[in-house]
């Protein structure tokens, strides 16, 4: 079943809500995003860069990392009272007009 932006952000809504904690704090989220970021840059490395794993690594995937990121993202968002559906329709808008010549279009199959 796939679900919209906003089921995304009740269920992890949902998932914090039953802990007393809460959400972090923003800063604390940013660190998060910041060490979830690092952790998928190492798998992108291992998988497409100069760096390979040792043998002593555990076994990641780059699609486990990028989930991990999404989901604190999601909560800084929700911490923030932010929906992130608005929020990439803004962006979509601004990368359809600001940037709407920025780049090559790849040309029309005729």
């Amino acid at each position: 079943m796939e679900k919209t932006m906003r089921q995304l952000q009740q269920e992890v809504d949902a998932y914090i809500g039953q802990f007393k904690e809460g959400y972090f704090s923003p800063l604390a989220m940013i660190a998060r995003l910041t060490e979830e970021l690092g952790e998928l840059a190492r798998e992108v490395n291992h998988y497409y860069g100069e760096k390979p794993k040792k043998k002593t690594e555990q076994e990641k995937t780059i699609q486990e990392e990028l989930g991990d990121l999404l989901f604190v993202l999601i909560c800084m968002a929700n911490s923030l009272h932010i929906d992130l559906q608005e929020a990439h329709d803004a962006v979509m808008h601004k990368f359809q007009t600001r940037d709407r010549d920025r780049w090559t279009r790849k040309e029309e199959e005729r």
